[in-house]
């Protein structure tokens, strides 16, 4: 009996020892362990720090390059085309950046490629300013249309704007490609695909809201059908319309691929002394009508009637007038830069 009490003892004594040796070589580990643990956690910590700093520091820098020091490089262009920040709001409607540097930076390819030939330091500064203000209210006109279209439940599908770019390579009566026009874009407007139907989709949201909240244009043009219906004659229209509508005469042949609004490629459809009838110009700023006095294979003779869109402007100047509208960034337009303006002969 006493040696199997002398056995147990002696077996626990030994499972205590075990069990002491266990925990002291656990202790040993915990030392490197607990030190790893903590050293982790500090370099998270760090690098939570350092990524927010970096980031503060590249928020900081784009809004000095974008809201004090007016930079219009590629890079913030991409950048704003991916964060719709505002460069100002037309009653509460933010005003996207890209579409501001969008507009503005079209304008000016044409002019910065000439710079070097064609125009001193005081031109360019000049033409600068002057695209700038140019942009930032068209933006802020194109931000209040997409507001009415909203409130007005109108819409412009993709289908729209591709249709409304295939109708662009054809102007002219010319079956462009894709790829050619598209190198005509790039070339004369600095333009991509996505961005030259960013400016597609912008017009005809326009264009459908002046149609829609424009009565007194819609009543003119009616009454220049009526007038027409019956005579045939664009003089007749401009007497008895009077400055509600605006008369023109190309005064002779023009290339059929003009800028014009559209006019000119409309004409080339026609034979002579045919009428268009009415539609709308491709900037969206009023109804055309076309007759066609003679034509070429390249060339057009006609002449127009106007009908102007007016009451999207009123509205917009209303707006203006009431100060709802408020822009974020400013354009340095001196009187003094406008009386040096000059633009020197290429020699």
């Amino acid at each position: 009996m006493n040696l199997l009490k002398k056995k147990a003892e002696k077996k626990t004594t030994e499972q205590e020892k075990v069990e002491a040796r266990r925990e002291e070589v656990l202790a040993r580990g915990r030392k490197f362990k607990y030190p790893l643990q903590w050293t982790r956690h500090r370099v998270v910590i760090s690098t939570i720090l350092i990524a927010f700093v970096m980031f503060a520091i590249l928020v900081f820098s784009g809004y000095l390059a974008l809201y004090r020091l007016g930079m219009t490089g590629e890079l913030l262009f991409r950048i704003t085309e991916i964060f719709p920040v505002p460069v100002a709001t037309v009653d509460s409607e933010d005003v996207r950046f890209s579409d501001y540097l969008m507009f503005y930076r079209s304008s000016m390819t044409s002019i910065e490629r000439q710079s070097g030939s064609q125009f001193n330091t005081t031109s360019i500064d000049y033409l600068h300013n002057e695209y700038k203000t140019a942009a930032l209210l068209e933006s802020e006109k194109y931000a209040y249309a997409l507001k009415l279209a909203n409130e007005l439940d109108i819409t412009v599908s993709e289908e729209d704007i591709k249709n409304e770019f295939e109708r662009h390579l054809k102007i002219g009566g010319v079956d462009r490609s894709e790829e050619g026009f598209l190198k005509i874009i790039e070339d004369n407007f600095g333009l991509t695909k996505s961005e030259y139907e960013r400016m597609l989709y912008l017009t005809l949201a326009k264009a459908r809201v002046e149609i829609k909240i424009d009565e007194t244009a819609n009543r003119i043009a009616e009454k220049v059908e009526n007038i027409l219906s019956s005579s045939n004659s664009y003089k007749s229209v401009a007497e008895q319309l009077g400055d509600s509508v605006v008369y023109e005469e190309t005064g002779g042949l023009v290339d059929n691929k003009n800028i014009d609004g559209g006019r000119a490629s409309e004409a080339s459809k026609l034979e002579p002394g045919e009428s268009s009838g009415k539609f709308v110009s491709m900037n969206g700023d009023g109804y055309y009508f076309v007759k066609l006095i003679k034509k070429t294979e390249a060339e057009v003779n006609f002449v127009s009637i106007k009908v102007p869109f007016t009451e999207f402007d009123r509205r917009f100047n209303v707006l203006k007038e009431e100060g709802k509208i408020k822009e974020y960034i400013k354009i340095n337009n001196s009187e003094s830069v406008n009386e040096e303006y000059t633009v020197q002969e290429t020699e």
